[in-house]
Formats: structure tokens, sequence, C-alpha cells
């Protein structure tokens, strides 16, 4: 058996989880509905991520050169970025938004919300595509994106969506430019709420609030949208412990539908069954673990405190210590057939893999998700669901753990086919890769 509680050592911020459980379950049917109230309690999902055009990519050596020429950093800072950049696990083919590729890189209200509409129109796109659901038939709209949170709010943005979408990769291949008129316009009984503050984890919080309004509204569906600005978050001080932000996070973002309605739940992807939360935020060094902040020159950004690591550790403690005795039994291989660890950095991912005694392979989405598409804060579990469906390891009945460092973790269940619009149909192939 492994011992687990003792061998936790790392640490992120507050931690908590979620289960799913296939609709072809091995419950005997009235043991089913006696513990779970019948179908019509279920809540079943699925999910599309958001792939930015080729022409948003940041190699190394890009970065580097951008942030030399632009002027806001000392040596020692540029230095310093590099040798994050070496150890990150990040690959050569990130995204960064459109207005840090510019000089000088522009910080704007107005840029900031060119790249939210690019990546949460650019995965709800995909999943009213995938799902042939009328963005009209919404009844609830959650968005969870922790830095930016501007008025109109980013789910009335969504609601209001009214469009001409141009499509960016016919204009840098030089074929032209294509349009489509995209139209969401919402009925005004939409239920709208927006997450801000909640770090790399907020997604299954917004799972979380999902499955509860669901219990009160039925025949709905709800749409989950997880996403992080960098445009109005990029810091352009010398703070070390500032800097690491800029090496990390990249561009990305998912959009998650979920339903009540029985008559749809038998051909989607996973079912939700069980949630349960942990929350350390009364703890003094889980609260300042991660901070926006200013430096001691003004400059706003975000703070990575040492303890990190640390408090992360507890939090998961915790977690297992709930979790255990509903699906852990000899370990942990018992209780899951993948595991999807927030793609952080290459350090976080190697200590939760050492600390559960998981195999490498186990970890395989979460470092090919970091190298392919970096840290996407929150969308980064969703990155790495896809990753296990294009490499076509996903059968129906498998039970993943997703660990989401920040507030919360889950656990799902496929129950039926693969979602389409994989972002990583054009190079799984080429991976996993060393890293």
């Amino acid at each position: 058996m492994i011992n687990t509680m003792n061998n936790l050592n790392l640490n992120y911020v507050k931690v908590a989880y979620q289960f799913w459980i296939p609709v072809y379950t091995l419950l005997d049917p009235i043991h089913w509905l006696h513990h779970h109230g019948g179908r019509d309690t279920f809540t079943w999902w699925t999910f599309a991520c958001y792939k930015p055009p080729s022409h948003l990519k940041v190699t190394s050596s890009k970065f580097l050169i951008h942030s030399t020429i632009i002027g806001c950093f000392n040596k020692t800072s540029l230095d310093f970025q590099s040798k994050i950049l070496e150890r990150s696990g990040l690959g050569e083919e990130t995204y960064l938004p459109q207005s840090l590729h510019c000089i000088p890189s522009k910080s704007s209200i107005d840029a900031a919300r060119d790249e939210v509409e690019q990546v949460v129109f650019g995965a709800l796109d995909n999943l009213f595509a995938n799902t042939k659901v009328n963005p009209k038939d919404i009844n609830i709209v959650i968005v969870n994106c922790s830095l930016f949170n501007p008025a109109p709010s980013i789910t009335a943005m969504i609601v209001n969506r009214n469009q001409i979408k141009k499509y960016q990769e016919g204009i840098m291949s030089g074929t032209g430019v294509s349009a489509k008129f995209i139209k969401y316009k919402m009925g005004n009984d939409v239920r709208s709420f927006n997450l801000g503050g909640m770090g790399c984890s907020a997604s299954i919080l917004a799972i979380d609030l999902a499955k509860d309004l669901l219990q009160l509204h039925k025949n709905s569906y709800v749409v989950v949208v997880s996403t992080e600005t960098i445009t109005r978050n990029w810091y352009f001080g010398n703070n070390k412990a500032m800097l690491i932000q800029n090496c990390l996070f990249r561009l990305g973002g998912a959009a998650i539908l979920l339903s009540n309605k029985v008559s749809k739940s038998y051909g989607v992807n996973y079912e939700l069954v069980h949630v349960v939360r942990t929350h350390n935020g009364a703890d003094d060094k889980s609260f300042k673990c991660v901070q926006q902040v200013q430096d001691s020159d003004g400059k706003f950004g975000v703070c990575l405190s040492r303890d990190l690591m640390i408090v992360a550790g507890k939090a998961l403690k915790a977690n297992i210590s709930t979790l255990g005795p509903l699906f852990l039994r000899a370990n942990f291989k018992h209780g899951f057939y993948h595991f999807c660890i927030h793609a952080g950095s290459k350090a976080v991912i190697n200590e939760v893999e050492k600390s559960l005694q998981l195999l490498k392979s186990d970890s395989e989405a979460s470092k090919m998700t970091l190298h392919r598409f970096g840290n996407t804060s929150s969308s980064s579990i969703w990155y790495e669901l896809a990753y296990i469906e294009a490499k076509h390891k996903m059968n129906k009945g498998n039970r993943v753990w997703q660990i989401a460092f920040g507030v919360d973790s889950s656990v799902i269940v496929l129950c039926g086919k693969p979602s389409p619009n994989n972002p990583w149909e054009d190079c799984i192939d080429n991976y996993p890769v060393e890293n």
C-alpha cells in the first residue's frame, strides 16, 4: 500500500476535487438510483480547448530577444528569465497574445479584451460546433478568469456576442481572409456568474458551481469558460519572484458544456457524480502564496511565494484523506487509469509524481501539455485530458484524476466518444518528447 500521507511534501495553495463516473456504470440500477436519486440528477458534460493561430507561437529565443528589445529588464533579470525558461519544461511552440508580440508591448484594456474574445470565443465556437447546441439554448454561463474582470463582464461579452469572425490563419498563409458572422445573443433569462481571483484550479470550482446550479434548474444547459489573460498581467520589472510568471504562463482556454437533460445524456463524454472541496484560505501562508502585487517601482505583477510547494502538500494531504475511502483501495493505480496534474511547471509535476509514487507514464499528459502549450492556468487540465484522448488511451469507464492546484482537483470518467476538434490533432504524433 502506498504511504501517500507521509510522502507529500509539495505545496501550492488550496485544493479540492470532484468525482466523475461513467454512464456505463457497473453498479446495479437499484443501488444506483438509491444513492443518486435517479437519472434527472445526473450531470453530463463535454469540452473543447482553444488552439491559438500559429503566428502567436513564441520560441525561447524570440521571448528573450523581445524582452531585451523592449528595454524593461536589466541584465540580471534577463539572465534569470533565460535560466527559468531552460528549466521550465516549456517547448518552442507555446503561445503569447498578439499584444506581447508588439514592440512596445501593449497592455491596454482594449488589447486585453481582444485577447479574451479570441480565446473565449475560439473555445466556445469549437464547443458549439462539436455539440450542435445552439448558443441561444444556454441557460447558465460561468466564466473563471482570475486577473482580468472588466465591465461589461466577460459573461456579458459572451451573452452579447455579435461579430464577424476573421480567420487569421488565412491572413498569415497569404490565402486571403475568410470570415463568418457569429451571433450568440442569448436570452434575457440567462443566468451569469464571473469568478475572479480563484487561481489555477478555478475551472473545477466553476464546474462545482455548475453542478450545484443544475440541481436547482432542471433540463438546463450550463457553459463554463476557463481562461486567464496575460496582456494586462505581464510583468515589466526586475523582481525575480514576479518574473517567474512571464516565463511560465501562456495563452489558452477551454469551454465545458454541462447539462442535466436526460435525453442527451447517453451520447456525451463524461458524467458528474460527486464533489468534495477543501479550502485552506484561513492559513496565512496559503493566503499569501500567490499574490497580485506592485513592486518597489510600482509595477504590477504576480508574486509566487517560496512557501508555494509546502502549502500545496498540506492541502493535497487533506484531500487525499477524504478521497481515499471513496476511490483508493490498495494503491492509486487501482483508483485511476489516468492523471492530469496541473501543468504549472516541470518542478511542480515532478514533485506530485514523486509524492504520489506515480510512474513516468502517469504524468506524461501533464508534461507534454506543459511542453506544447505552457502553463495555461485553470485550463491546463483540459489540454491534458485532450492529450489522453488524442493518444487514444481513453476508454469507456476509465477514471481520471485531475489535480488542479489553486483551489480544487477532480476525478472524471469517460462514457462516450472522445471530443472532436482536438488541439493536439496536428502534432500528437510528435509526442511524447523528452521533458
